[in-house]
């Protein structure tokens, strides 16, 4: 494994009698401009290696993502669109695009980050990425930013496809766009931090498989919580993904099982807890230095 790149540090020299004791000359304009510029040089490549990397295989990064969450939506509105309206006025099939939407949205954002480093960690080219002087925060930055962005397609391939087969409106575009942000970034950075721990594929497939898809099935994608009895009610309220979508529902219909600002204030203290925990593991160089 590889170590973290520290450039070489070199002691200020001592100033001389003649140059008048210790005084410091003022900064130049512009002074410090060249740093500023290459650090955000680093952090837009980054991100956009992280985008061509999905999208050159965008078959099976947003197609089939697209394709499956499709096959929910037609299953189970062909199944319960007759029998069951979980709000007044909105049909099944209307009812489960904006969970089916954010499912998928979070899926792919923590399956982009959680990927692309294990494969980096893996095959060994994670040294390429720890080799340039880019900080911990760039790095943070630019998987969770191409989390959003594929996540973000992934839904937009959902919603215009189901949109076809139940047209409905959006009340509040801001709340959709609030919670979908926040969302995925969330997952984007928890999928960081699952790549960090894991040490192989199988570690990282059963984060994914008995952690992630668990909590998104049993988050009120396909049902209102009103319809558990009073203790599966309880439970799904210790789900912080029923607040995502909770939250995204109620930018499509202006109606939810819980209040939208305190479902916002929970999906955002998450992410600031898990982008707190992220940046303190890629600072400290946790199972990248070795």
């Amino acid at each position: 494994m590889s170590r973290e790149h520290v450039p070489a540090s070199f002691p200020s020299p001592q100033p001389s009698p003649a140059s008048g004791g210790g005084s410091k000359r003022p900064p130049l304009a512009g002074e410090g401009l060249g740093e500023r510029v290459s650090c955000m040089t680093g952090l837009w490549t980054l991100f956009y290696k992280e985008i061509l990397r999905f999208w050159k295989v965008s078959l099976q990064t947003i197609l089939s993502p697209v394709v499956t969450t499709l096959l929910y939506l037609l299953i189970f509105s062909h199944v319960l669109e007759a029998h069951i309206q979980v709000y007044p006025g909105v049909g099944y099939a209307a009812f489960l695009i904006p969970g089916l939407v954010m499912m998928a949205m979070l899926q792919n954002a923590f399956s982009n980050s959680a990927s692309s480093l294990i494969q980096s960690k893996m095959g060994g080219s994670i040294v390429f990425i720890l080799l340039p002087p880019l900080a911990y925060w760039e790095f943070f930055s630019a998987y969770v930013a191409a989390s959003v962005v594929r996540g973000a397609a992934v839904g937009l391939g959902v919603w215009l496809s189901g949109y076809w087969f139940a047209p409905h409106a959006i009340v509040h575009p801001g709340w959709m766009l609030a919670f979908a942000l926040a969302g995925c970034a969330a997952l984007g950075a928890l999928g960081i931090v699952s790549a960090l721990w894991a040490e192989n594929y199988d570690q990282l497939a059963a984060v994914q498989n008995f952690v992630i898809m668990p909590l998104t099935f049993l988050s009120g994608v396909f049902y209102s919580i009103h319809s558990l009895p009073p203790f599966w009610q309880g439970v799904s309220h210790l789900n912080p993904f029923f607040y995502m979508i909770d939250g995204f529902r109620y930018g499509f219909f202006g109606v939810s099982d819980i209040s939208p600002w305190i479902s916002l204030s929970i999906v955002s203290g998450a992410f600031l807890a898990l982008s707190l925990a992220t940046l303190w593991l890629l600072k400290s160089g946790y199972k990248l230095r070795s």
